[in-house]
Formats: C-alpha cells, structure tokens, sequence
C-alpha cells in the first residue's frame, strides 16, 4: 500500500508564534483550515466597531371603558374588546321572543298601542281606556307569571335573550381575563374560564355559555361541552385549589354534549373526574343556575358548597327508562 507523507505547516511571524497544534485541531474541525481561532477572534476584536441607535415611538390607541363602552364604535378594526375576550356587543339588539304562553299579554299590549295611535291622530282623549286596559295588563302579567306550570318555566329558563355567562361576568367584575385550553390541545368554547375580581379579591370564574344568535349558538355548541371543556373547568379548579382561589361556576346547559365523538373521547369520565375532585377541593366553591341545569352537564361544575338558582331557573336529572 503506498503512502503519502505532508511537510509540515510553517507559519511566520506573530501567527507562528502563537499558534499551537490544540488551535489548529479546533480550527480545522470547526471548518476554518489553517487559522487558529485564536487568531481569528483577534482579528474580530481588532475590527473597526459602528455605533447606531434604535429609535422607537409611541403609537398612541384609543383607550375603551370596561367592560365595553355605552355607544360603542362598530368601525373599530378587531372589536373594541378585542384585549380582553372574543366576547363583543352584538351589533344589533336581540328580537324580542315571545312565548306561546305570553300572546294573550301581547294581545292586550297591541291594544294599548293601537288606543294610543288613534287618541294621536284624532286628538280625542282616549286616557281612560289606555288606564283601563294597562290595569288589565298589569294584572293579567301578574296572574300569568304567578301560577307558572313546570313546562312554562322550563321554556323561560331556555328563552334564547335570556343574559349569558359573559354577560353576568362583564357586569358583576371590575377586571375578568379568560383562560384557555385543557392543556391537552384543545379549548371548547362551550365552557368558559377565567379570573376576575369583585371588590379587589380574586375568584376563578367558570360557566357554560350559549350563544346570543344562532351564529354564536353554533361557535358556542348551544352551550353543550365535550370533554375537553371539562378538563378545562378541571385544570382551573386545581389552579384555584393552588392559588387558593375561590372558585364560583355558572350553570346554563340543556346537558353534556352526547355524540358517539365525545362518548370515545370520555365524556363520563371527565364528568366523573370532576365530580370526585370538587369534592376534595380546599377553596369554597359557589355554583349559580343561571338558565338550566341539564343531569351531568351541569353537575360537572356544579358540586358546590353552596348552590343558588336565580328567578325561573331550573336544574334536572333526564333519565331513560
């Protein structure tokens, strides 16, 4: 086998007599051939050094009140909450829904009004019939919404202007900041978390939100979670338990999302998981009915030491027999 033999490397001057076989090794394996690093970072340091500056402004932004502003400015590119939640007013005012039990209050409403057209363009007095006929609707209300049937207040607790979890937050709140995600990839908008504080202490706040139309139903799921949204609701109350937050939920669900998706992801389980840890928990838990409260779907954020329900709401157990 032949082999070939290489004359040394001579280097002279300054570099020859700094320069050890160590600096070469390293200079060559880092891909500079035959310049020590030693060397090299001389040569750097002997550069010529540029001085510049970095000038930055102050943009100034129109600053919103809290939670939103009376007259809120619908040109305002990205909302005008858009630093706080993906939850904005709606840009036009909710119609008025009325229930099947309610038409003969609106009978007699529409009788008022037509009364007071006329008495308008007649210039006749017309005042007595007006008194007369909002007596009878003032006693009519009273009497409907004092012998409620079960069903009637069911379709109450479900009417579709009734005030949502975001709602209730943004007015009882002095500062509310939305958390998100399960941890696990996932953040289900049908159930919302966050801190806020009331009278400068700290509570976790979590509930079930609806949507205000059928655009938002359809984002917000009608307020059915999955999965994930209880391991969300899970992962904030070990976070209070931590923190040593109390924590108040807010219920308004017909139930748990019941599709075969969320059956195979492990719907009773999240619920069950949930159930087993309020039950441990050290921080007092407040639970409030805001609308209904459907079997396990509430019941999963829902085991407090204390539990409210607020006028016409109703809380359930379906069972299949």
């Amino acid at each position: 086998m032949a082999s070939t033999s290489h004359p040394p490397v001579a280097f002279s001057g300054s570099l020859a007599s700094k320069t050890s076989a160590s600096d070469l090794l390293r200079s060559s394996r880092n891909g500079v051939c035959g310049v020590p690093l030693k060397a090299l970072g001389r040569a750097r340091l002997g550069s010529k050094k540029r001085d510049f500056t970095i000038s930055a402004k102050v943009r100034k932004v129109k600053k919103h009140e809290y939670p939103w502003p009376e007259d809120p400015d619908l040109n305002v590119k990205g909302g005008v909450l858009s630093h706080l939640s993906p939850f904005k007013p709606l840009k036009e005012r909710q119609k008025p829904v009325t229930l099947d039990f309610e038409k003969p209050l609106m009978d007699l409403q529409k009788k008022i009004i037509d009364v007071q057209k006329m008495a308008n363009e007649t210039g006749l007095d017309f005042s007595d019939q007006i008194i007369s006929l909002e007596n009878k609707y003032q006693q009519a209300l009273k009497d409907l919404y004092t012998h409620l049937t079960p069903i009637q207040r069911v379709n109450i607790a479900r009417h579709p202007n009734r005030p949502t979890f975001l709602d209730h937050i943004f007015n009882i709140t002095e500062k509310f900041v939305e958390l998100h995600g399960d941890r696990a990839g996932y953040d289900d908008p049908a159930i919302v978390t966050g801190i806020g504080t009331i009278n400068g202490r700290s509570y976790m706040f979590m509930g079930h939100q609806k949507g205000r139309n059928t655009k938002e139903n359809i984002q917000r799921n009608f307020g059915m979670p999955t999965p994930h949204g209880y391991r969300k609701a899970l992962r904030m109350m070990y976070y209070a338990d931590h923190h040593g937050f109390p924590i108040i939920t807010f219920i308004d669900t017909p139930g748990a999302y019941a599709d075969l998706k969320s059956e195979e992801l492990g719907q009773g389980e999240a619920i069950a998981h949930n159930l087993r840890t309020m039950f441990g928990l050290k921080v007092p838990i407040i639970s409030i009915v805001m609308g209904e409260g459907g079997s396990g779907g509430a019941l999963a954020i829902g085991c407090a030491n204390k539990l409210l329900m607020l006028e016409n709401a109703v809380f359930y157990v379906a069972r299949c027999l």
